[in-house]
């Protein structure tokens, strides 16, 4: 009874996740009433060339040339995968595989570089979770709605992760709160709580799908030219966001910027190659783009034809800059992380280290001004005097002096925002 239980779990959720593509084309059939839906078509099987075997409490797909992971016992609390089973490779997670049990620890090995979507999601019981240096990509939902995990520790490397993989998890939370912009090691993966004018650090050379959906606070977005891709549904449904600048984005994606209809400027780059048929799909309002190339070359992009947005927009083009029209200097830290102390009310700061920096300095914005706090740090890491004034909320800026000077414009460019616990 409780496999059939779990086949139906998983079935529910597959419905569930077919029924939501097929509301957004619905709703997107506004603007392309004749597309084809297509989106429920990558939750089919890609592979069904597999015999069925188990080691101890895990079960497991056995391919040719690797492993797959894709279910326990009923009952296990703790499981550790192997690296390797009967000589091969154990490679991946699969989708929905421990689903709603009841493990509390997972250890994956350092062979797992794909972690599939729903894979532990609504296991209430998982606490923490360290994911392997071998990751590469982690699919939707990962971690959705495992309300205990409060704990997860990432590989120093930049891992692809799709939408929503911690969403309603005490973890993300917690991460919300002392940025806005949770960022792991260059991976934006959620930006639902930022307010106002938001400028992405240039640290950031991924944006997670849907990591500012549904966010009606926040007004304007810079990313960097890092970023690459404006993926799926990144903006979707961000009523009051009025303008973005993507002049490193090759690629915007499926329902990036859909109703989004107080978009009025949209700075674009010659790298441009391709919009995704709905990425503006039910916009309707009347914008400015800025596009950093010939018309020649916009009219070359892989776009709709019929887009409302798109055909309504006033289309500028600027040739004074080309494929990388806002460069970012090296000599200033990114990636700054901010851990919050809530017993002795004080907050650890950490960097990535800058070539040939041999001091380091920290400003806050007070008053109106940005004031410098110390300039005389030697490593990467800073850590504030105790008993802050709980529930304060600084800017926090920091600088590197590389060859005897202060570069200061960028790291007040990419400050962070922190509060004190």
């Amino acid at each position: 009874m409780k496999t059939t239980g779990r086949k139906i779990i998983r079935t529910t959720a597959l419905a569930i996740a077919v029924m939501a593509a097929s509301v957004s084309s619905m709703a997107a059939q506004g603007v392309f009433p004749n597309a084809q839906i297509t989106a429920s078509a990558a939750y089919g099987p890609t592979d069904t060339n597999y015999t069925v075997g188990t080691s101890g409490n895990l079960k497991y797909y056995k391919y040719s040339d690797h492993i797959e992971a894709y279910s326990c016992t009923d009952g296990t609390t703790s499981l550790t995968i192997p690296s390797t089973i009967d000589g091969l490779p154990v490679t991946a997670i699969a989708r929905y595989a421990f689903q709603c049990t009841k493990l509390t620890s997972i250890s994956i090995p350092d062979s797992v570089k794909t972690i599939g979507y729903y894979a532990f999601s609504m296991s209430t019981n998982l606490q923490s979770v360290t994911l392997p240096s071998s990751l590469e990509v982690m699919e939707m939902h990962a971690f959705e709605y495992c309300t205990s995990l409060d704990t997860v520790k990432f590989p120093n490397k930049l891992v692809e992760i799709h939408d929503k993989c911690f969403d309603s998890t005490p973890w993300l939370k917690a991460q919300r709160e002392q940025n806005p912009m949770v960022i792991v090691n260059g991976a934006l993966i959620d930006a639902k709580t930022t307010k106002g004018d938001v400028t992405v650090p240039s640290s950031v050379k991924y944006v997670s799908p849907s990591a500012f959906a549904g966010n009606n606070d926040v007004t304007s977005v810079v990313f960097p030219t890092s970023v690459k891709e404006i993926g799926d549904n990144t903006f979707f449904y961000c009523e009051n966001l009025t303008s973005v600048d993507a002049k490193g984005a090759t690629y915007i994606g499926l329902m990036a910027f859909s109703y989004c209809n107080r978009l009025s400027e949209l700075k674009l780059s010659s790298n441009l190659t391709k919009i995704d048929g709905y990425a503006f799909s039910d916009v309707n309002s009347r914008a400015t783009i800025t596009f950093y190339g010939t018309q020649d070359k916009w009219n070359s992009i892989d776009k709709p034809s019929n887009s409302t947005f798109l055909n309504n927009a006033n289309v500028v083009f600027d040739n004074s800059s080309f494929g990388d029209p806002d460069p970012q200097n090296d000599d200033y830290p990114k990636n700054v992380r901010a851990i919050t102390n809530s017993k002795y009310h004080q907050i650890q700061f950490i960097w990535d280290k800058v070539d040939g920096a041999d001091k380091y300095g920290i400003a806050v914005y007070l008053a109106g001004k940005w004031r410098v706090q110390t300039s005389n740090i030697t490593t990467n890491s800073y850590v504030t005097p105790k008993n802050l004034t709980s529930g304060m909320t600084y800017r926090v800026a920091v600088a590197a002096r590389v060859n005897g000077k202060w570069n200061t414009t960028d790291p007040i460019k990419n400050a962070i925002t922190v509060t004190v616990r």
